[in-house]
């Protein structure tokens, strides 16, 4: 609710400057900038992403071989679920259960660690990227500059993606 009501405000700024800026009246000038996109885009978010995906892919397939252990496992109490005893079936369930848990528990750990990585390795980025963007906005007189996401339009011309990413490729710094 609370990022409906946001919206809705900025919204409502957007529209109220773009209707004093059309009545000729000195209006802010507004830009907008993918910042998720240019980070991914740049060539050290390119290094991060090839960085992330290294240790997805180990991941994953540590994921993979644990889960297909567990299903052959499944597979074999299921067969010889009629010639065991009760008690022997359910120490066998009980145990694949808590396997199971074992195999979500270290699912959610990289997860986290994927996020983790993440965030440790395009921050620096993002910095960088926000140092251009205050140049860029003194530069071309800009007030605000909104992520572009947060804004459901804006017109081609106002989109600064391109520039920041050419900028921050150069070395160019804010």
């Amino acid at each position: 609710m609370r990022r409906r009501s946001t919206l809705f405000f900025f919204g409502s700024v957007l529209a109220g400057l773009g209707a004093s800026r059309d009545a000729g009246a000195d209006g802010a000038s507004i830009a907008v900038v993918d910042l998720q996109g240019a980070v991914m885009q740049t060539e050290d978010g390119i290094r991060a992403q090839a960085t992330l995906k290294k240790l997805f892919d180990k991941r994953q397939q540590d994921l993979d071989a644990k889960q297909t252990k567990l299903a052959k496992m499944r597979e074999d109490i299921e067969r010889q679920s009629k010639v065991l005893s009760r008690e022997a079936l359910a120490r066998r369930m009980d145990f694949w259960q808590k396997e199971m848990i074992s195999l979500q528990t270290v699912f959610v750990d990289y997860n986290k660690e994927l996020s983790k990585k993440q965030a440790e390795l395009t921050q620096p980025i993002i910095q960088k990227m926000v140092a251009i963007i205050g140049k860029l906005a003194r530069q071309n007189g800009h007030d605000l500059v909104l992520d572009k996401q947060a804004a459901p339009y804006a017109r081609p011309d106002l989109d600064l993606t391109d520039k920041v990413v050419s900028m921050y490729n150069s070395g160019e710094s804010g």
